[in-house]
């Protein structure tokens, strides 16, 4: 089915969540979950998979396991297409985000001495242009001094410390979220990130 946007039921759906998350709640209000949240999810997901990759939808169940917080239900919807693509709706309105979040050992050797060779310009220009368009660069579980062998004093020492790198965008519930008009701001915005996910997979790997 085409996508259509998520009707006003999806963002009352998680306000309930937010003020009542509990078994009761998510069983009494489940088809609205289905119907009004996931499907315009599936949908949205099937038009982009062609060009971003295989989808996947996060499950709603929060792991409760080892956290003091014992809610059982998330209260968003997220999903990732690809290596490097994000999507998730709540209460807050529509967010994506591409790029890295968090870079195994090996992968931060690798994006290390990337950043610090010459491709590292590269980079460095690519996040320049993002945030001079309006789009927010993260840098995630930074470090707060130089990593091991590398000088603080280094041109690129704040992308250097960082252990993911992503770009996110988020944009307020407004009218245009309850039609097609929220699959072409993702695709648009996935489009600006890629050219930063296609450095990282050619320095780091997917």
């Amino acid at each position: 089915m085409a996508f259509g946007g998520w009707p006003a039921e999806a963002l009352a759906f998680y306000a309930g969540l937010e003020d009542d998350n509990s078994k009761e709640y998510w069983t009494a209000r489940k088809a609205v979950y289905q119907e009004r949240v996931l499907r315009p999810m599936e949908d949205l997901l099937d038009e982009l998979a062609p060009e971003f990759g295989e989808p996947k939808i996060f499950r709603p169940y929060r792991d409760i396991r080892f956290s003091h917080d014992k809610t059982p239900y998330k209260t968003h919807i997220g999903a990732t297409l690809g290596s490097g693509y994000y999507v998730q709706l709540s209460t807050d309105g529509l967010a994506a985000g591409a790029g890295r979040w968090r870079l195994e050992p090996d992968e931060l050797t690798r994006y290390r001495a990337a950043v610090a060779g010459p491709d590292g310009a590269e980079l460095a220009a690519l996040v320049e242009r993002l945030r001079a368009g309006g789009v927010e660069v993260h840098g995630h579980a930074s470090l707060k001094s130089a990593p091991r062998g590398f000088a603080a004093d280094h041109p690129r020492i704040e992308l250097l410390r960082h252990k993911g790198l992503t770009t996110w965008q988020h944009w307020t519930p407004s009218p245009w979220l309850s039609r097609a008009d929220a699959q072409g701001k993702v695709r648009e915005f996935f489009r600006t990130s890629t050219p930063l996910c296609d450095w990282l997979a050619s320095h780091v790997g997917d």
